[in-house]
């Protein structure tokens, strides 16, 4: 699961060459990131999710800062409005916390599915937060979204998904949508790798130090997992900022949506899992609404730059 960091400014009409690698890089961030929670799924089996979230956090920070060791890069790690990284550093927190025993106990594919209402809830918490007008069709495009989340949590059939669990991914989802919206703010005083990297850095930290009554020795066998996930982390969030900074959000971002195949595969290729027709279902009544919203945003921007007509 990517942290959610940028609003690269992007040009709005990029040649066609460049979106075209904007969305492969999207695609091998989504790839990437699929792989990564895998591992995370994988060593929540032995630490606990404020564990799991420190050693995330701080394994892709140690590759990030081996990769700018030969740069200029404190100028630009300086930080606006500190207050505000805490508070997404909080986010940060629960989100991962929350991810992490969400996927210990679902199916990736299921983890998925609920997440992928972020861009719904984000779009209607853009109202109150950020005083944004959301119309009529996007209302009813993340209502039908919400419809999808009832299908894949199935709550008319008894153990289809543990309860625990489902609201953990929900919480999760909900942290997600909050720490975006806080990015809008920070990247008007902050550069893409001071959000970054304090990010890491505090969420790292305050994980670990929340998880220090129930810390786990690390084995050196497990040494291997932490390096893939910091390897796998910082791959994904230069592939996902070289998609954003390549190509407009609207061209992009629907490629996101891809995670949901990488991780149906995960499941049948590492535990043999098949999802559920509800699930299915679920899942795709979730996607359609997203890019519908992505879509209609795209739509209403480009409506936006074509000047009003002047009467004689």
């Amino acid at each position: 699961m990517q942290t959610p960091i940028f609003s690269a400014a992007p040009v709005s009409r990029a040649p066609s060459q460049e979106r075209l690698r904007g969305i492969a890089s999207m695609i091998a961030a989504v790839f990437t990131f699929a792989i990564m929670d895998s591992l995370l799924k994988r060593v929540s089996s032995h630490y606990g999710p404020l564990q799991v979230a420190c050693m995330r956090c701080l394994s892709s920070l140690a590759f990030l800062l081996s990769a700018m060791a030969f740069q200029r890069f404190r100028p630009t790690l300086r930080t606006g409005q500190p207050l505000l990284h805490l508070w997404r550093g909080v986010l940060g927190i629960g989100m991962l916390a929350c991810f992490v025993y969400a996927v210990r106990r679902l199916s990736m594919a299921q983890t998925y599915s609920l997440f992928m209402a972020a861009p719904l809830l984000m779009t209607a918490l853009s109202v109150p937060m950020l005083g944004e007008a959301v119309t009529a069709r996007r209302w009813l495009a993340i209502a039908l979204g919400m419809c999808g989340v009832l299908i894949i949590l199935h709550p008319w059939s008894k153990g289809v998904m543990p309860f625990a669990a489902a609201a953990a991914a929900a919480a999760a989802t909900v942290f997600y949508s909050l720490s975006a919206l806080t990015v809008r703010s920070l990247s008007r005083q902050n550069s893409n790798l001071s959000m970054v990297f304090w990010n890491f850095l505090l969420v790292g930290i305050g994980s670990g130090a929340l998880a220090l009554f129930d810390w786990r020795p690390i084995p050196m066998t497990d040494w291997a997992w932490l390096v893939a996930i910091g390897v796998t982390g910082a791959l994904g969030q230069f592939w996902i900022t070289d998609a954003f900074r390549r190509a407009p959000p609207a061209v992009v971002a629907p490629f996101e949506y891809t995670s949901i195949l990488w991780a149906f595969a995960i499941d049948w290729l590492f535990w043999s899992r098949t999802p559920s027709a509800s699930l299915i279902a679920g899942a795709a009544v979730v996607v359609a609404s997203g890019t519908y919203v992505i879509w209609d945003e795209r739509r209403s921007a480009n409506l936006a730059l074509i000047p009003a007509s002047v009467p004689p």
